[in-house]
């Protein structure tokens, strides 16, 4: 038998390009690095879902590699006996004998050594298929399929259909819209509850990882791929670790870090410092907050969609058409907080959003000095993130922020502006911001008399 042209997916080459994946590339990158085309690579990835479907684990040197068989190939070429070959390439007589005649091309009739289609017989022989316990236990593949994709059932045992949802369509991230109810065991859980409905059962057994791979990757045990969507993430696709690590925040040096932030910032005595942060709404939409910290004094950025939103393609790295790309934000900052004298423009502490991408460039055009919070450390702009919680009472989640013009957000930051705050001693944000530059004018008025 013989494959005509071999495909180019040696174990080699996978085993390559998953560690490559595991290391934190993309699919495409790590396609290029071993050597195969992109659209293999990430055909690879998303037939695996995510996961490797062969073991990284380096091969022993047992069998021979494809470089052997390269070499014995062009060796074979220039008419070399057995043993000669078998002594330039450091393996006994009879493995070379044995691969010469059990590996070679049989198109034509003649025994022709080729490099790739005895790798590709190797491959072949070694497979050992074994199937999944899924498939051949029913009861068990029963069990895991009712607690992770059963119905919804009232109190009485009638069935609860839940929302209509959308057909699967084996998108990684599941998008904000109704998702299929279901009992939705996590594998670990099933897995654990195997032991405890069936003690003496030992056929009853099944690892929480093998029913992640039944789930994840193509072909792989009787579970049916669109039951990703009964997980509580819902990804089609899992995330290698070391890409879920990586945060895409190169934007974010030592020198911008919080850490770097004026003292006098931190304790509120001088105004001036503020935190920003967007707050999302349906479709992408999105306002932007900015708020003082000693007076609490709150604006908020327009952030109106882009001419082409939902009507034109999306184009890789082009114009954030949704309205809060990094070029949008930094034009609805600076166009906001110039209007404020120079005192009152002395920091800026942001999430690690990308849409802070040009904070150097918004640095030079404002005077402002921007700085970023640390990781999963919302606190660190707690007086933010308890007025965008305020801000929840007219733009809820869920609706869309993109209908609302500059005058009636300007009118909903006046509202919030006369509340009067507890922690001013019930005095509002604009009464505070008054007093504190009346004060601030007349102590420059006394230093320079």
């Amino acid at each position: 038998m013989s494959p005509g042209r071999p495909p180019v997916n040696r174990d080699e080459d996978r085993r390559r390009f998953w560690g490559l994946i595991a290391g934190g590339l993309s699919s495409e990158d790590a396609a290029v690095a071993c050597g195969v085309s992109m659209p293999l690579g990430t055909r690879w990835f998303r037939e695996g879902g995510g996961m490797p479907s062969i073991s990284l684990a380096p091969p022993s040197g047992r069998f021979l590699s494809f470089a052997e068989r390269e070499e014995i190939a062009l060796l074979r070429v220039r008419e070399l006996g057995v043993r000669e070959i078998a002594r330039r390439i450091g393996r006994s007589a009879s493995t070379i004998s044995r691969e010469l005649r059990r590996n070679a091309a049989t198109r034509g009739g003649a025994l022709d050594y080729r490099a790739s289609v005895a790798q590709w017989h190797a491959d072949r022989q070694a497979r050992r298929p074994k199937a999944s316990r899924l498939v051949v236990n029913e009861q068990l593949r029963a069990y895991v399929q009712e607690r992770l994709a059963g119905r919804v059932r009232r109190a009485d045992g009638t069935p609860v259909p839940g929302p209509a949802t959308a057909p699967w369509k084996g998108r990684n991230k599941p998008q904000r819209q109704d998702r299929r109810w279901a009992l939705a065991w996590s594998p670990e859980q099933i897995s654990r509850r195997l032991m405890v409905d069936f003690p003496n059962d030992e056929s009853m057994r099944i690892s929480h990882e093998a029913i992640y791979q039944a789930l994840y990757i193509h072909g792989r045990g009787a579970l049916e791929r669109e039951l990703v969507a009964c997980l509580r993430t819902g990804r089609a696709l899992r995330v290698p670790r070391a890409r879920a690590r990586r945060r895409h925040d190169g934007m974010v040096t030592p020198e911008v870090m919080i850490s770097r932030r004026p003292a006098e910032a931190e304790d509120r005595a001088v105004p001036g410092h503020w935190e920003g942060d967007l707050i999302i709404g349906l479709d992408k939409s999105a306002i932007g907050t900015l708020v003082e910290r000693s007076t609490r004094y709150t604006m908020l950025l327009h952030l109106p969609r882009m001419e082409g939103y939902g009507t034109e393609p999306r184009v890789k790295n082009g114009p954030a058409l949704a309205g809060h790309g990094a070029a949008a934000v930094r034009d609805a900052i600076t166009s906001t907080i110039t209007t404020l004298p120079a005192r009152l423009r002395r920091s800026l502490t942001w999430d690690r959003g990308k849409e802070m991408a040009q904070h150097a460039t918004l640095r030079l055009d404002t005077g402002v000095e921007v700085y970023f919070a640390d990781p999963h450390s919302p606190w660190q702009r707690g007086t933010n993130e308890n007025t965008n919680g305020l801000l929840r009472q007219y733009f809820p989640k869920g609706t869309d922020l993109a209908r609302w013009s500059l005058n009636e957000l300007t009118a909903i930051a006046a509202v919030l502006n006369s509340r009067p705050r507890k922690t001013l001693n019930w005095k509002t944000p604009t009464e505070a911001l008054n007093q504190l530059l009346l004060s601030t004018q007349q102590d420059g008025v006394a230093t320079t008399g």
